[in-house]
C-alpha cells in the first residue's frame, strides 16, 4: 500500500507534470511474472523514474545503512521503501553474493527487479562495460530481462552534481524486447554468462543512443 500511495499520488503525479515523459516500448514488460528490468544508468533519479512509469512493482537493490541513519535518514529510509527499494545488508561477506540471493528472492516471488549492469552512474554519459551479475540472475531464476533505457534523466539530475534539488528537463523511457539466457549455460559458463550481458549492453545503446565503451564504470556507488 506505502509503494502504491507514494507512486500514485506523489511520484507519479509530479514527474508527469514536471518532466512531460514519453514512454514506449511498455507492451514489452510482462503484466504479470519474475522480470528483469535492465537500464542504463546516467542520474540519481533513474530507479524513481523507472518504478513511476512502469505499469507494475519494481523492486531495486540498495543498501541497509541508507534505511538506518537516524534523524532525516530515517524519512528518507520510509520514502525508499515507499518507492520499490529493498534493503540488503553489505556489511558481512561479498556484497556481489549478497545481491545475488536479494534478487533472486525477489524473482523467486515472482515479482520485478530493476537493476543496472553498469553498476553505478555513468559520470561521462557514456554507456560502459555491463557487469555479469545480471545474465547469473536470469540464468538462476528463469526470468526474461528487458533493457530499459532512460533518456534526458542526466539533464534533470546531472551526475556530477551534488544537488538534489532536480532541474526541469523531458525524460523519456524506451523498452525493448525481451531476452532470454540459454538455460542450457551455468555459472561457470564465463564466455555464456558474458555474451548475454554484452548483447544486453547492445540492446541498451541502440536503444538510447549513447555512446558505449567496453570498460567498466569506476565511479563507485550509484
Amino acid at each position: 500500500m506505502l509503494f502504491w500511495g507514494i507512486k500514485l499520488l506523489i511520484v507519479g503525479p509530479l514527474l508527469r507534470l514536471l518532466l512531460r515523459p514519453r514512454v514506449t516500448g511498455a507492451e514489452h514488460i510482462p503484466r504479470s511474472g519474475a522480470v528483469i528490468l535492465a537500464g542504463n544508468h546516467l542520474s540519481f533519479m533513474d530507479p524513481f523514474a523507472l518504478a513511476a512509469l512502469a505499469k507494475r512493482r519494481v523492486h531495486f537493490l540498495a543498501a541497509s545503512t541508507y534505511f538506518t541513519k537516524p534523524g532525516i535518514g530515517r524519512i528518507a529510509g520510509w520514502f525508499l521503501a515507499g518507492t520499490g527499494m529493498t534493503p540488503i545488508d553489505r556489511s558481512g561477506g561479498s556484497a556481489s553474493e549478497a545481491s545475488l540471493r536479494a534478487g533472486l528472492a525477489i524473482l523467486t516471488r515472482g515479482d520485478v527487479m530493476g537493476i543496472y549492469p553498469e553498476g553505478s552512474r555513468s559520470r561521462d554519459g557514456k554507456l560502459h562495460r555491463g557487469r555479469t551479475g545480471v545474465a547469473r540472475l536470469a540464468l538462476l531464476s528463469g526470468a526474461p530481462v528487458v533493457p530499459v533505457a532512460m533518456i534526458g534523466t542526466d539533464k534533470v539530475m546531472p551526475a556530477s552534481s551534488s544537488s538534489l534539488i532536480p532541474r526541469l528537463h523531458r525524460i523519456e523511457m524506451r523498452v525493448g524486447e525481451p531476452l532470454t539466457m540459454d538455460p542450457g549455460a551455468d555459472l561457470t559458463d564465463g564466455a555464456a554468462l558474458r555474451a548475454f550481458t554484452d548483447r544486453l549492453m547492445v540492446a541498451l545503446q541502440e536503444l538510447g543512443g549513447q555512446e558505449y565503451v567496453d570498460v567498466y564504470s569506476t565511479s563507485g556507488r550509484r
